[in-house]
């Protein structure tokens, strides 16, 4: 490309927002004065580049873009009609699904289906169990950097759960499960919200290499989600993997190599003990985990697909 690309987007979920910007070009983030929920713009303690701007609303219509990137219904249903200019509308669009379907499993058609907007799944597995219609869709796998260097070495005899107010969303996120295990093994939760069921309450993302890193294993209790960047960034520490054998982690998760994902939940508390037991065995599973996620979710290759993807639209 002859110049980095102006695109326009929406902070939705911030380590993603963070990992995207590493593609070089141009990132406006919607911003209003309240800072409210996704129109925060360049805000938190994430350490954002020289590339992502604030844009705000009152703003938007006398400010120049190549690309509008979606990254939620409200704004593409909505905002892009009260917020952005005819002409703004008319730019190449992107639609990035961070989620699978929550209100049927297989039997949802996805909201974005005007043939003009490229629909971009963040998993295989989502893309997978959408109805995306005749929409043009691509799938652009997570891609991550952590933002300090973390080696596992799992002094502490504990697991980490790392969801945010886990207390509140139910067995979707799998607080049940999170509940069980929680009284037979010490599994430390993180996240907003944590201090609500007992646990540590919120970590900085600059911290979080740390804490996992000193974590025996990595525990996610979650059913239904798309694949969790915290997976990703635990493996990337060298974290062994126990989760739930569902949606795209079974893909990610070889039982007993990586660490150990099943339906069962009394089968994985069993992998728990035994990495509990076994710290040799937690760091060469570890080992493993963190180079399937090296090979995998590389920030180098994620950054190539998303060139790739601004490419197509932009033509």
């Amino acid at each position: 490309m002859s110049r980095p690309l102006r695109v326009l987007t929406w902070h939705v979920h911030g380590n993603y927002m963070y990992y995207l910007s590493q593609v070089p070009h141009q990132f406006y983030l919607v911003a209003d004065a309240a800072r409210s929920t996704h129109h925060s713009g360049r805000s938190g303690t994430l350490p954002w580049g020289d590339n992502v701007h604030d844009a705000p609303v009152d703003q938007l219509r006398d400010m120049a873009f190549d690309i509008v990137l979606f990254q939620s219904r409200e704004a593409y249903e909505h905002e892009q009609h009260t917020l952005l200019s005819e002409a703004q509308r008319r730019l190449p669009r992107i639609y990035l699904e961070h989620d699978p379907p929550q209100e049927h499993p297989t039997n949802t058609r996805h909201w974005v289906q005007d043939g003009d907007t490229l629909l971009v799944h963040c998993t295989p597995f989502n893309a997978l169990m959408w109805d995306n219609g005749d929409q043009p869709v691509r799938v652009v796998e997570h891609g991550v950097k952590l933002l300090t260097h973390a080696v596992h070495h799992g002094e502490m005899a504990a697991g980490l759960v790392v969801v945010n107010n886990l207390d509140r969303r139910g067995r979707r996120l799998g607080s049940d499960i999170y509940r069980q295990a929680s009284t037979r093994l010490p599994l430390t939760l993180v996240g907003m919200g944590a201090d609500r069921l007992g646990g540590a309450g919120e970590v900085t993302h600059q911290q979080l290499p740390e804490v996992m890193a000193a974590h025996r294993f990595f525990f996610n209790p979650i059913r239904y989600t798309s694949l969790g960047l915290a997976v990703i960034e635990a493996m990337m520490v060298g974290m062994p993997i126990v989760g739930l054998a569902t949606t795209e982690l079974v893909t990610v998760i070889r039982d007993g190599h990586h660490g150990f994902i099943d339906t069962r939940p009394e089968r994985l508390i069993e992998g728990m003990q035994q990495l509990i037991a076994d710290p040799r065995e937690a760091r060469r599973m570890g080992e493993r985990a963190r180079q399937a996620a090296h090979d995998r979710f590389h920030i180098d290759r994620f950054v190539a697909d998303w060139q790739d993807v601004f490419k197509q639209v932009t033509g």
